[in-house]
């Protein structure tokens, strides 16, 4: 059967079955779109989310792990040392937020523009350019991008993987798609083992449990390359925290108790710019804030049913089937919320909810066409100005809070807490990281220390305890001496030479 540049899947009798795609999938020529799209999607970045802004709490963590600028922070069970090594080429030798974040910038764009393209063949350019937009253009994407976080790698991992997957599965002599599902499954190991593992399961039961889709190459590329990611994960659980099994205990108990828990509504209230939903209570966003939420779904229902019709049901549902059960324990097992769990799920939507887009517009008549492509393109215009405006309150609550992070460790330095310094109580991992210093809890999901151990530090090093109002200092601190920085007490340990007020 002839096959285009362009062209889709190839017919199939019986869905779902390994699709035939058209020509070599990694050459460049006829991309320019996807190109232009990763370098919007760069200075986009740029442009709304400050380089300037500083290191959030858990950037601080992953960071801290290769940044001469203070120790590293405590590492909990549920992290992964893909972002540390991702930052490490900036980070391990400048302090530069500036500069950390255009480099991540620019991997976002080139991690986009490589995942889209993994999808050559398989949909039309125009369909992925079109879905690479849809994704980009969400706040939450456009946010995490720049940001030393794992959530958008392993979205990235899951689009190209899974496109990937498709290609080795229509040809089994190609072996660049082989190794473009094995990368891609390391990928999403060094960031998230256990996303990871969702994210493969519908594929692993497609190899195994499908007779027409075994091939064992596929298989073995794609289980060496979660073992690959996930290798060292899994060998830290042995040399840090006990075993496997007690390293997923806790980072079960970090997230609540991993179980039955129905977390949408708690996705629905992160959708108005909450970074962390925890406790997830309040009023619902404005409806106009999550009617794309509710949009999704139903698209990439309807990019199901033309993917039926047209007979190329996988290219559709692989990525759907993916996508669900990616989303599945950030939805109904754990008891709260963040928007940036569900990015790898956008990911793998936005392509088939593109088709669906391009499909209703070509559908209509000649005569209904120009109608269909401006009530699509208001629709867009809306979302893209909606994407904004939370985006934009989002950065400057979250850049807020980081200065204020960067007063109270200044103030800190200024009392004498400079390194080597330990910082404790009220977000002492922020605060440390921003100072210098080491940071260390008692209790909670990030206790690594005792208060015999802080007595012990006292004595050598400038300690300081972080209070925030309504509460008291702990036992052992009420007799040091305490001063106020912005909205916090702190007390230092005997010792800490204390430079006058000006």
């Amino acid at each position: 059967m002839p096959v285009g540049r362009n062209a889709t899947l190839s017919r199939t009798d019986r869905p779902p079955r390994p699709p035939a795609v058209a020509g070599p999938w990694w050459r460049v020529r006829g991309e320019g779109w996807l190109a232009v799209l990763a370098g919007v999607f760069v200075l986009a970045q740029l442009a709304l989310v400050p380089p300037a802004m500083g290191l959030g709490w858990d950037e601080a963590v992953y960071v801290s792990q290769v940044s001469p600028h203070a120790p590293a922070a405590f590492f909990s069970a549920p992290r992964a040392r893909g972002v540390p090594l991702l930052v490490a080429p900036i980070a391990s030798w400048s302090s530069s937020v500036v500069l950390l974040r255009v480099y991540l910038a620019v991997l976002a764009g080139l991690g986009l523009f490589l995942a889209l393209r993994a999808w050559r063949g398989i949909f039309p350019v125009r369909v992925r350019a079109i879905g690479g937009a849809l994704f980009v253009s969400l706040w939450v994407t456009m946010f995490y991008g720049p940001q030393a976080m794992p959530n958008y790698w392993v979205a990235v991992g899951a689009l190209a993987g899974t496109g990937c997957f498709l290609h080795a599965q229509a040809n089994s002599r190609d072996h660049r798609a082989l190794w473009g599902v094995g990368l891609s499954a390391a990928l999403m190991g060094w960031m998230r083992p256990t996303d990871a593992v969702w994210a493969v399961l519908p594929l692993l039961v497609l190899l195994v449990g499908v007779r027409r889709w075994r091939r064992p190459a596929l298989l073995a590329a794609l289980l060496v390359g979660l073992a690959a990611g996930a290798a060292e994960w899994v060998i830290e659980a042995y040399v840090s925290y006990g075993g496997l099994g007690r390293r997923l205990s806790d980072a079960s108990l970090i997230q609540g108790g991993l179980g039955w828990h129905v977390a949408v509504a708690d996705q629905l209230r992160s959708m108005g710019g909450r970074a962390l939903c925890r406790p997830c209570g309040g009023a619902m966003p404005n409806p106009a804030v999550t009617l794309w939420w509710y949009a999704l779904p139903l698209l990439a229902a309807l990019g199901l049913v033309i993917a039926v019709r047209a007979r190329r049901t996988a290219a559709t549902l692989v990525p759907l089937a993916c996508a669900t059960t990616l989303a599945v324990p950030y939805l109904f097992m754990i008891g709260y919320a963040a928007p940036r769990f569900l990015l790898p799920a956008y990911a793998l939507l936005a392509v088939p909810v593109a088709d669906a887009l391009v499909h209703l517009v070509g559908a209509t008549s000649r005569a209904r066409r120009p109608f269909a492509v401006l009530l699509v393109a208001l629709g867009l215009a809306g979302h893209l100005a909606v994407q904004y405006v939370v985006l934009d309150r989002t950065v400057q609550r979250t850049d807020a809070a980081h200065q204020d992070w960067a007063r109270t460790a200044a103030e800190l330095n200024r009392l004498g807490v400079s390194a080597p310094c330990l910082v404790t109580g009220f977000e002492n991992i922020p605060i440390g990281f921003y100072a210098g210093c080491s940071s260390a809890s008692t209790g909670g999901h990030n206790a690594n220390t005792t208060v015999k151990g802080i007595r012990r530090t006292a004595r050598q090093i400038p300690v300081a305890v972080l209070v925030s109002p309504g509460h008291h200092p702990p036992r052992y601190a009420r007799s040091w001496t305490h001063d106020r920085v912005g909205g916090l007490r702190v007390y230092l340990a005997p010792g800490v030479a204390r430079e006058p007020r000006p």
